[in-house]
């Protein structure tokens, strides 16, 4: 195409041939209107700019429960990544469709986009990349394990995770997520006040950086650690962080499922008024989403 566009250029039409003083002041001319234009840009972001934004929408969709409307905005962020062949875009995005794949309980495809996603990391060559792709790939491991090897593969997927965070420098959410798949690993093994310390780990790095729905779910996580060790009434307080930051962050999906936490909360406490009251206004949320069947 260029090699084209460069004989077109030159190309003397019939009868008009150039004299050298008029080709001199061409050139002249050329020189003048290119030293004058703006520097041109030495590299480009626009698609890969249009892809960061709709992976950010799409996960903030899928954080709020709507994985149809996330998988939607990953299929741009997709096309985007790939014609700006993005590494780093590309194992995202498919990391990203692999975690609503599961969620929607599609486990074999998760599974192969999990796969997908580690190989394209690996064949980068980038590090703190490929790190992150392998802590994604062990909590995928993690919550599709069989009941019977749950102990054992927690155990090797917090000390897996643990090596992966030490590789990892400046990609701060891969390292919170880091944290909170060892803190459900912890938690798996009944390590409750080890589950417990991860988890702040992840929290501490999200409310730094003002990551409101993710703090949430690290308070929602903190709750069932401690609702699973007996300990109620901490986990009622955890919910209620978990309510305010979900508010804060107008996450409406976060909400319902805050407040049907707390109800299994109050029901293992034997509040049962109080249980009904949460079971309601959970169900009054998902209502109002138009999602009251679940």
């Amino acid at each position: 195409m260029m090699e084209h566009a460069r004989v077109f250029l030159n190309r003397i039409a019939p009868g008009r041939a150039l004299l050298p003083a008029a080709a001199l002041l061409a050139a002249l001319l050329a020189a003048v209107s290119c030293s004058s234009a703006p520097k041109r840009p030495a590299e480009l972001h626009a698609r890969r700019n249009g892809a960061e934004l709709q992976l950010e929408l799409a996960n903030r969709q899928a954080e709020q429960g709507d994985f149809d409307g996330a998988l939607a905005l990953l299929e741009l962020s997709r096309i985007l990544a790939v014609t700006s062949d993005d590494s780093s875009l590309r194992v995202r995005v498919t990391l990203s469709r692999a975690n609503i794949h599961f969620y929607q309980g599609k486990e074999d495809e998760a599974r192969g986009e999990w796969a997908a996603a580690l190989a394209e990391a690996e064949a980068s060559g980038d590090a703190e990349l490929i790190a992150a792709a392998r802590i994604y790939t062990a909590r995928g491991r993690l919550l599709s394990a069989a009941p019977g090897e749950r102990g054992a593969v927690a155990a090797a997927v917090r000390d897996e995770v643990n090596a992966e965070i030490l590789r990892l420098k400046k990609d701060r959410l891969s390292i919170a997520l880091g944290w909170t798949v060892i803190a459900l690993a912890e938690k798996e093994n009944r390590r409750f006040s080890e589950a417990e310390a991860a988890m702040r780990r992840a929290l501490a790095i999200h409310e730094k950086g003002n990551y409101l729905e993710q703090a949430a779910y690290d308070w929602y996580v903190i709750a069932s650690v401690r609702s699973v060790a007996g300990n109620y009434g901490e986990a009622e307080k955890a919910l209620e962080e978990a309510l305010a930051l979900d508010r804060r962050a107008e996450n409406s999906w976060g909400l319902a499922m805050d407040w049907r936490a707390l109800a299994e909360v109050y029901r293992k406490a034997g509040k049962t008024a109080q249980a009904e009251t949460a079971a309601a206004r959970s169900q009054e949320i998902l209502q109002a989403l138009g999602r009251g069947s679940e």
